[in-house]
């Protein structure tokens, strides 16, 4: 099969596969029709065998307990997510467990203490040519991925972009694009990570990166929205010191702890929220 065919044959399914109205389907279906695999499902069977090799899996999902008829107790609310972390966009993978509240090298808890939040990340382990097993996010049908969205009230999802895709938008190369469909969780990451000197841009402004398709896995939680961060390769770059597979968890400098300390601050002002309690 042609990679013409192929394509043409991917655009098809995912517009079959849309429910909802003209626009987004066809949004869908042209972001889709540069994939390799038509969802995760499809990778897991094209590729068997290969996990470990070509993708890796990783999750955490934390044990919380209420036994008591007359109290209630804390449970995770937020969980963070890197769709495309390894070599496919490469940062995501170390963001996603700092974010969650581990060293992104040994996974021990971050010192200072704070909320240790639930994570998923899906991560290309090739040498090179990780871009194939990128799978846009309206097609990810992990069940692991989909169940703890569905069971959280909130997702924040890592991703990577290009200052090209920012284009004018943006003073400087580094910046994050700051999308979902959770409006004020949106406008809690813009203030947290521009007071910590980061350059935002809202998602509305990009499109292609706003992150509003209600299938995206950031808005598949309990609540139907979520937040997505779009980092440009710049920014993330900036992040390491030795920016490849074997270094990057290593070498993270003050930029990453103070990235990912802006988007604690915002998770955290979110779960303060009335519409965090669960009644």
């Amino acid at each position: 099969m042609t990679a013409t065919s192929r394509r043409t044959v991917l655009a098809a399914l995912a517009t079959a596969a849309v429910s909802g109205s003209v626009t987004a389907g066809q949004a869908r279906a042209a972001v889709a029709a540069e994939d390799h695999y038509a969802s995760s499902t499809d990778l897991y069977t094209q590729l068997a065998g290969r996990e470990g090799l070509d993708f890796g899996r990783r999750y955490r999902r934390h044990e919380r307990l209420d036994s008591s008829l007359g109290s209630v107790f804390p449970y995770v609310r937020t969980v963070v997510m890197a769709p495309h972390g390894g070599g496919i966009e490469t940062g995501t993978s170390e963001l996603c467990l700092a974010i969650a509240g581990y060293h992104p090298a040994t996974l021990a808890p971050l010192p200072g203490g704070g909320a240790l939040h639930d994570y998923w990340m899906f991560e290309g382990l090739l040498d090179s040519g990780n871009g194939d097993l990128h799978i846009t996010s309206s097609h990810i049908d992990d069940r692991v991925a989909l169940s703890l969205a569905a069971g959280s009230l909130n997702v924040v999802s890592l991703h990577g972009c290009t200052s090209g895709q920012v284009g004018a938008l943006a003073s400087r190369p580094e910046a994050v694009v700051v999308g979902g469909r959770n409006a004020t969780f949106k406008q809690y990451l813009h203030d947290a990570l521009r007071a910590a000197g980061f350059q935002t841009i809202d998602g509305s402004a990009v499109p292609d990166l706003a992150g509003v398709d209600p299938e995206n896995l950031c808005n598949r939680t309990l609540l139907g929205k979520g937040g997505q961060l779009e980092l440009t390769t710049e920014l993330r770059r900036s992040m390491f010191g030795t920016f490849t597979r074997a270094g990057r968890a290593g070498s993270t400098n003050e930029i990453f702890d103070a990235f990912t300390a802006a988007v604690r601050t915002a998770v955290a002002r979110l779960e303060a929220g009335a519409d965090q309690v669960v009644l």
